[in-house]
């Protein structure tokens, strides 16, 4: 009996343990066109990629808990000091100094707007999202940069009025994590794991 994967860290080193793959070698792919003819067969590898987010791991633990942060610029020397980011950026782009991370929570919730959108019908192979996919560019007051994230219920329009979502049950600590509904849907409609 297997147990799924799990990485941890200990002596500053990534510890792994149980199963991250279920392979299936040497599966047939047949032309299902041409009278099944053999074309070749899969040959999966066993490999698992370690995505570390460094400074950025607050980020992605703040959404499994409901928050949104953010970062600013509180360098006295910086030209652009006070200005806010998010996606969230752990150096100022102007000074590079260390930002303050802020919570934009509340902000987001009173503030957010849809700035412009992409309706997307097909996606790639790895896409965990479901068709069609309403990706939306979302602004906030007092805030310098745009977001891109995606809208679970409804369809967008531009200036449209958005409050965030978050995946609280079952996080997967990715951006997706994260997304939006218009201003006025009640919880009832919310997709499974998410909350206001």
């Amino acid at each position: 009996m297997s147990m799924f994967g799990q990485v941890s860290v200990k002596n500053n080193q990534y510890k792994l343990k149980g199963a991250f793959h279920h392979m299936t070698p040497n599966t047939p792919i047949r032309n299902a066109d041409d009278g099944w003819k053999l074309l070749g067969v899969t040959n999966p590898r066993d490999m698992t990629y370690i995505h570390s987010y460094g400074g950025e791991a607050i980020f992605f633990e703040s959404l499994s808990q409901g928050r949104l942060l953010a970062t600013r610029c509180d360098s006295k020397d910086c030209e652009t000091a006070g200005t806010i980011y998010i996606p969230f950026r752990i150096h100022c782009p102007e000074c590079l100094g260390k930002n303050t991370v802020i919570d934009l929570t509340d902000i987001a919730k009173k503030t957010a707007r849809v700035h412009t959108f992409m309706t997307c019908a097909r996606s790639g192979a790895f896409n965990l999202l479901d068709k069609p996919i309403r990706f939306i560019n979302i602004e906030f007051d007092g805030v310098a940069t745009i977001l891109m994230s995606y809208l679970s219920v409804g369809d967008p329009t531009i200036g449209m009025k958005v409050v965030p979502i978050f995946k609280t049950g079952g996080p997967t600590f990715t951006i997706l994590d994260l997304s939006w509904v218009p201003e006025g849907t009640g919880r009832e409609q919310l997709p499974e794991g998410f909350s206001f």
